[in-house]
């Protein structure tokens, strides 16, 4: 039997002052920046024709956020769906890259598997985000869903949908306050669009 056409539509919330630093920011709550502020009102206005009837987020602020400007334009309430969080990033949230143990990029970029001290893995990432996912191209009478999450969580629906190994997630640049959609299709999830920025031109 074929899956109804659905298509989730997944958000990266606006930029934080942490983002823009380029630091690791995992559960911290930060809010949005001015910056992120427009770009949340910009990514909503985008949206406002593709007619979702659902839009869920990630419990943390700057996805909410985000999440509340898009329900806005649409009409209907934001929903929290605790797998869109992002990855715990445990003992090394708010590091930059160079600051991490020696050896240790290099490590993770070649091991989904490593957990951060007292965080999670880019592989524990993937299968509560691929399990939403699986749901949700599966709900019989089709639509869209907007999903509002973080870099992390994205990218592993990316590598979900096509069938790859999660360290392809090192392969992939995803902007605030992007757009990147997957759908069903009769031989499974498909990758209709990526990092979409044009909105914020």
């Amino acid at each position: 039997m074929r899956r109804a056409t659905r298509e989730i539509i997944l958000v990266r919330h606006g930029e934080t002052e942490a983002n823009r630093a380029g630091r690791l920011l995992g559960r911290s709550d930060p809010p949005l920046t001015d910056t992120g502020e427009r770009q949340a009102q910009a990514v909503a206005d985008a949206l406002v024709s593709c007619r979702a009837a659902v839009v869920l987020t990630s419990p943390l602020r700057r996805a909410s956020t985000t999440a509340d400007r898009i329900a806005e334009v649409l009409g209907v309430p934001a929903q929290v769906d605790e797998r869109l969080v992002e990855l715990d990033y445990g003992e090394w949230e708010g590091l930059g890259f160079a600051e991490l143990p020696d050896g240790v990029a290099r490590r993770w970029r070649d091991d989904p598997g490593l957990t951060p001290p007292g965080g999670e893995s880019l592989r524990a990432v993937r299968a509560r985000v691929g399990g939403l996912c699986d749901e949700l191209l599966a709900q019989e009478g089709g639509g869209t869903v907007i999903a509002v999450s973080h870099v992390s969580p994205i990218k592993a629906a990316v590598s979900w949908a096509l069938d790859v190994g999660d360290e392809c997630s090192w392969r992939m640049r995803l902007d605030v306050a992007s757009v990147t959609r997957i759908a069903a299709s009769p031989a499974g999830p498909v990758l209709l669009g990526f990092n979409d920025s044009t909105h914020l031109a």
